[in-house]
C-alpha cells in the first residue's frame, strides 16, 4: 500500500436521512388524589446511595405544600437531611425505627 491512497472502507451503521425518536421508558403513572393521612398505607424502603445509607418513606398522596412542611419538621426533629422526590420522602441515615413514631402521631398509617 502506498503513502499517497485511502482506503474507501465504510464501517457502521446505514445512516439515512430520516431521524427517529428515541422511545424512553416511562415512569408508572401515580394518583394525584388527596388522601387524609388516615387512609395512607405508608412503607418504608432502604437504599444505599455512594456507600451512604438512605432511608425511603412513601408513597405521600397530600398537597406538596403539606409533605414539605411536614418534611421540614422531621428533618429538625431527626437531625438529619432528607427531601422530596416522586412522591417519596428522602432521609440521610437509617431512621426506620425513630421515623415510625412520629409518622403515626400525625395520624399516618403503615403496612
Amino acid at each position: 500500500m502506498s503513502r499517497g491512497k485511502k482506503l474507501d472502507i465504510f464501517i457502521g451503521a446505514n445512516i439515512d436521512e430520516s431521524w427517529h425518536e428515541v422511545q424512553s421508558q416511562k415512569k408508572a403513572k401515580t394518583s394525584h388524589e388527596i388522601i387524609v393521612p388516615k387512609k395512607h398505607f405508608l412503607h418504608f424502603k432502604k437504599e444505599k446511595r455512594r456507600g451512604k445509607t438512605v432511608t425511603l418513606v412513601g408513597e405521600f398522596h397530600i398537597q406538596k405544600e403539606e409533605v414539605t412542611s411536614l418534611l421540614k419538621t422531621l428533618k429538625k426533629k431527626l437531625g438529619c437531611g432528607g427531601s422530596y422526590k416522586d412522591n417519596y420522602m428522602e432521609f440521610q441515615g437509617e431512621l426506620q425505627e425513630k421515623l415510625r413514631p412520629l409518622l403515626e402521631k400525625s395520624e399516618f398509617r403503615f403496612k
